[in-house]
């Protein structure tokens, strides 16, 4: 670890005793006793011990949210206006704890202290924006008439109830922050169930909202494994799921969520295109690649792994995309020099280390990276590029989430959107283009949920995200986001 980062104290001491379940308010272990070790990717050292939540602690956070729930209750009393006021203090909060937040992200996820340190200010910045929603969830009010009759009506929004968020290791703060800020927002209260492999910074956020004022079992972290998540997709004083991760998963989620039609938002997996046209800022569109592929060790579900070059170009942004991954410093998040992390597990260093070996036995051909481990401790992985690709080769296909793009050349742009469409997949593409007609015109074309024109990873809380086809259901921030977080109710009064 570097020096010019030393932990500090606060995270220190964070890391110096075992970390419990939040339930109701309180800090508890889980009621088998059960714990598990969180690691460092870098190091493969234990950072601490963390309580393991069981499908009766997922009972005991649900009642705790639903009495919180409950009218006469201090989350039910507290005003909109109210919840504005607190969600604005608890982003502030998260900006004066920033650089504690960034070191524990890093220690449980293995990215840079960079991009960690992104990562915070984008959870803090989602607070202080929905905190300007809490006011204004309005209905609307509609005259209506028959002959000798008056009405009265309007509809309003409120909360659905009892919310459970379950969210990847990717973006451990802000896939939490994603989940808890709309929910409470809109009223509701929460039971969070972090990934197993990155528990510590949503503990952490726990801790930071109950200092904020946040009532008791408004807000219920439960760090676990998959049969803690199941447990809160089956019980039926659950009123919503909300859930972030792969496909697989999410139709598992959206089954066991039909038993009581509780209602579900789903953001899955991707395999983004990323097209060049011959006609692109060439130097723009090959560092924008880099980005696209290489951003947050690859390990994000909107990254452009599929890229497509025409013809004329490909050699040349090829040899620029190779020359971008070898230029990459692969090493420890607290060294200041490290650009790119290692992978958050073990599981996965050796699910992208068989993706890259079965291309490569496939005829595939690597023209940046390796198929091997970047270094004989941790799991890092080297930023990988692979050309003689086909569309039919499961590192075409699959999501790999690992620092791996494929390259294809194409010709015509009829050729190059079929490809780019034909996938099970929609959350994101990109189109690199000067003539921004031709840009605008294929970006139409593509069927993703967003799509990036001459850039990538440009983005802003404001706007919606999510996906098409297999890539989910739903959408998340913006104003959109709310949608999915209340009720949409119509009373009709006659007027005498």
């Amino acid at each position: 670890m570097s020096t010019e980062s030393p932990l500090l104290p606060a995270v220190s001491s964070f890391l110096s005793s075992p970390r419990q379940l939040l339930i109701d308010g309180e800090w508890v272990d889980a009621k088998d006793g059960q714990t598990f070790d969180t690691v460092n990717p870098a190091t493969e050292d234990v950072l601490v011990q963390v309580a393991q939540a069981s499908a009766v602690d997922a009972d005991r956070a649900v009642v705790a949210a639903r009495n919180a729930f409950e009218a006469g209750s201090p989350w039910q009393r507290m005003t909109p206006r109210e919840r504005s006021h607190l969600l604005w203090r608890i982003g502030d909060a998260i900006d004066e704890r920033a650089e504690e937040f960034a070191q524990l992200e890093s220690l449980d996820n293995g990215k840079s202290l960079a991009s960690a340190r992104g990562d915070v200010g984008v959870a803090a910045e989602l607070f202080r924006y929905f905190a300007g929603w809490a006011t204004k969830m309005e209905g609307t009010t509609i005259p209506m008439s028959v002959p000798g009759r008056e009405f009265h009506a309007y509809t309003r929004r409120e909360a659905i109830g009892v919310v459970a968020g379950i969210v990847p290791w990717n973006f451990p703060l802000t896939m939490a922050a994603f989940k808890i800020i709309p929910s409470i927002t809109a009223g509701n209260t929460v039971v969070l169930k972090p990934a197993e492999q990155t528990p510590l910074t949503a503990l952490y956020l726990g801790q930071l909202l109950l200092e904020a004022g946040v009532p008791a079992g408004v807000v219920n972290i439960l760090p676990g494994f998959g049969d803690a998540g199941a447990a809160l997709v089956d019980h039926f004083d659950v009123d919503k799921v909300a859930f972030t991760g792969s496909t697989e998963v999410g139709k598992k989620i959206a089954a066991g969520a039909s038993k009581n039609l509780k209602k579900v938002s789903l953001e899955l997996g991707g395999k983004a295109p990323n097209i060049i046209f011959n006609d692109a800022d060439l130097e723009a569109a090959i560092a924008g690649a880099a980005l696209a592929g290489y951003f947050n060790e690859g390990q994000c579900c909107v990254n452009g792994s599929r890229l497509y070059v025409q013809r004329d170009v490909f050699d040349e942004v090829i040899a620029g995309v190779a020359e971008a991954a070898k230029a990459i410093r692969v090493g420890d998040a607290f060294d200041p020099a490290t650009t790119m992390g290692p992978l958050v597990s073990q599981e996965q260093h050796e699910k992208v280390m068989g993706y890259v070996r079965g291309a490569v036995a496939d005829g595939a051909t690597l023209a940046a990276g390796s198929a091997d481990a970047a270094a004989d401790k941790g799991y890092f992985f080297s930023p990988t590029l692979i050309t003689d690709v086909t569309e039919q080769m499961a590192v075409q296909t699959d999501e790999i989430f690992g620092p791996v793009i494929t390259a294809i050349p194409f010709d015509t742009e009829d050729e190059v959107v079929a490809a780019a469409n034909n996938t099970v997949y929609g959350l994101a593409a990109g189109v690199w283009s000067r003539d921004l007609g031709t840009a605008h015109r294929v970006g139409g074309k593509l069927r993703a949920g967003t799509v990036w024109l001459n850039t990538w990873h440009a983005d802003d809380v404001t706007l919606p995200r999510g996906g098409f086809k297999q890539s989910g259901w739903g959408r998340e921030l913006g104003s959109f986001g709310l949608d999915d977080y209340t009720e949409l109710k119509t009373v009709i009064a006659e007027l005498r």
